[in-house]
């Protein structure tokens, strides 16, 4: 139908013409269809022949231009074969007190990769130009979000040196992505505070808010308090402490960095306890996961309010954190109490680790998120 109609309006082609005109008009037609016919049966072969001849020389091109860099990206890329995975509620809390809270709304999806070496990560943050003591002399961090294990060599590399340096460099810019969104929160909240009127918007996100502090009272007070960051040195220490620097099973086989145990979650039965402990090490699919686990403890478990109340007080006396004397009111983190805080103080001091408390990660930071 679409030929005829082209042919009528090229050729002025009319059915109630008389016969001769017909005769006169096909005459003229018949070249022109047979070079139509012969346009549409050899272009899709010409088509298909340069398609392939182009995907023959893309793959040429391709392997000729290979080195290091592109290999290592081709290899941080390959996340097609790997489902998605999801984080539910209880792989965030290490407590029983938030089962039945809906905190996020919906369930993150998130990909489970391959597992990098030691090796292909202390290069990748040598490529990027990640290096600890540039860090501490600028107070910045260009690399964003983040690995999401630990590489299982770590506990094999010989220096220690090496090993806290790597362990450090993957667990900062995880802890500095918590310590931030705390603090956009931190300022939306005294940002509706100080309004005259409290908008539908801004009340539905406080309702949010005292869900996510497991405040339910709705109390702006305890709200205030709750809602805060924890020092980097701080986490940086803890999470040393509890993993002994990444080579704990836990660590290894959980993304475990702060050591929360769990009733009710996915968890790892430590082989020490006794055979009747219910509670296990919390298990987290991805080491993000375990951070906003370890900021969400402390900001609301009923045994760190003076905690909390210290750290009050800091900001309205400071207007900033000290990690050394906030760490003093976290001996009911673990059995051995004071002597577990003191091990805490230990380690910040040997490893200068309150240098990376005033470190801030770069709003356009190089994201290696979507590598990785």
């Amino acid at each position: 139908m679409v030929k005829k109609n082209f042919l009528k309006k090229t050729y002025n082609f009319k059915s109630k013409d008389s016969l001769g005109r017909h005769f006169q008009n096909i005459s003229r037609i018949i070249p022109f269809s047979l070079i139509l016919i012969f346009l549409f049966s050899v272009l899709p072969a010409s088509s298909k022949y340069l398609k392939e001849n182009f995907k023959s020389n893309k793959i040429i091109i391709n392997a000729s231009k290979q080195n290091f860099d592109e290999t290592l990206n081709e290899t941080l890329k390959k996340k097609e074969n790997h489902e998605r995975k999801k984080i539910t509620i209880k792989d965030r809390f290490s407590w029983s007190i938030f089962d039945d809270i809906d905190v996020f709304g919906k369930d993150e999806e998130v990909i489970d990769p391959e597992r990098l070496s030691a090796s292909t990560i202390d290069q990748l943050f040598i490529d990027t130009g990640y290096d600890l003591k540039k860090v501490k002399e600028t107070k910045q961090v260009n690399i964003g979000n983040q690995l999401t294990e630990l590489p299982k060599e770590l506990k094999n590399i010989q220096s220690v040196k090496k090993r806290k340096d790597l362990f450090i460099k993957i667990v900062l810019p995880l802890i500095l992505e918590e310590n931030t969104r705390i603090k956009l929160d931190r300022k939306k909240l005294f940002r509706i505070l100080n309004k005259s009127n409290t908008s539908l918007i801004d009340k539905k996100w406080l309702d949010i808010k005292f869900r996510q502090y497991g405040i339910k009272n709705k109390d702006i007070a305890s709200l205030k308090i709750r809602m805060d960051e924890i020092p980097v040195s701080l986490a940086i220490a803890q999470a040393a402490k509890e993993t002994g620097w990444g080579s704990s099973r836990f660590a290894q086989e959980g993304n475990a960095l702060f050591g929360q145990w769990t009733w009710t979650g996915e968890g790892i039965k430590p082989a020490s306890v006794d055979k009747n402990a219910k509670h296990k090490v919390a298990k987290f699919k991805i080491l993000k996961a375990s951070v906003e686990a370890y900021q969400r403890n402390l900001n609301t478990h009923p045994s760190y309010i003076m905690f909390r109340k210290e750290r009050a007080i800091q900001r309205d006396n400071y207007g900033k954190l000290k990690s050394l004397e906030l760490v003093k009111y976290l001996d009911k983190y673990a059995e051995t109490g004071v002597e577990y805080t003191k091990v805490l103080i230990k380690i910040i001091e040997q490893n200068s680790l309150t240098d990376f408390d005033e470190v801030k990660i770069l709003p356009t930071s190089l994201k290696i998120k979507n590598l990785i």
